[in-house]
């Protein structure tokens, strides 16, 4: 039970993202210089709250994610968790010096789902949106899946599925505009870039975790 529980230890470095957290919290008010990102291409996206579903998802689905990536190679675990990290330090610094915000519609009782909805919108001031925290990490797992896990096509597509269901509904919602997809896109897609040009991870087929502990134990008999 102890060799158990010390070898999924490491699981514990995802208490980074909550303390790192904090500073969202901090940021997320009305500054002196809010801009807005709204294009006409977000004016023509209706509102849709039935995908207040997949922007919930992510909450369960970056924890899972984190797991799983665990169970199936520590290395990309780590990689992608630090990644993760440093994309939130720089979300951060960007909303401390360009703060943006996103108008939100009104929500009646009319509106499906309206309780979830409401929740989101009185739980999180419309600030803190470029570049979007929900994309960013979202995407992180989904650089660090596809090449690198050896998983079959189904288990492929329905991570790819929810995640790319999660990153549409963060403009569906009116939490985010396209601008805020973007800029997390290619914020993940640069540090993507560094990592590998200093630390190149092989696409081969990676061996899980528990390969390698039964490979310990069994150099240990």
């Amino acid at each position: 039970m102890k060799q158990k529980m010390a070898s999924h230890a490491p699981l514990l470095w995802l208490l980074c993202i909550p303390v790192l957290n904090v500073f969202y919290g901090i940021l997320n008010r009305e500054g002196p210089n809010v801009r807005s990102l709204m294009t006409g291409l977000d004016e023509a996206i209706p509102f849709v709250s039935v995908f207040i579903v997949p922007y919930l998802i992510w909450y369960p689905f970056m924890i899972g994610m984190f797991v799983y990536l665990f169970k199936k190679n520590s290395t990309v675990y780590y990689r992608a968790l630090i990644q993760l990290c440093i994309g939130l330090v720089v979300c951060y610094i960007t909303y401390y010096f360009y703060q943006t915000v996103v108008s939100r519609p009104v929500i009646t009782d009319q509106v499906p789902l309206h309780q979830f909805v409401s929740f989101v919108y009185n739980s999180d001031q419309p600030f803190n949106c470029f570049p979007s925290i929900h994309v960013m990490t979202t995407y992180v797992i989904l650089k660090h899946t596809s090449p690198y896990i050896d998983v079959n096509r189904f288990v492929r597509l329905a991570i790819h599925l929810t995640g790319w269901s999660i990153i549409v509904s963060t403009v569906f919602v009116k939490q985010h505009v396209v601008l805020d997809i973007v800029g997390a896109i290619l914020l993940v897609e640069c540090m993507f870039y560094l990592v590998n040009k200093f630390v190149p991870l092989s696409k081969k087929a990676p061996v899980p975790v528990s390969a390698l502990e039964g490979a310990e134990k069994m150099s240990h008999m």
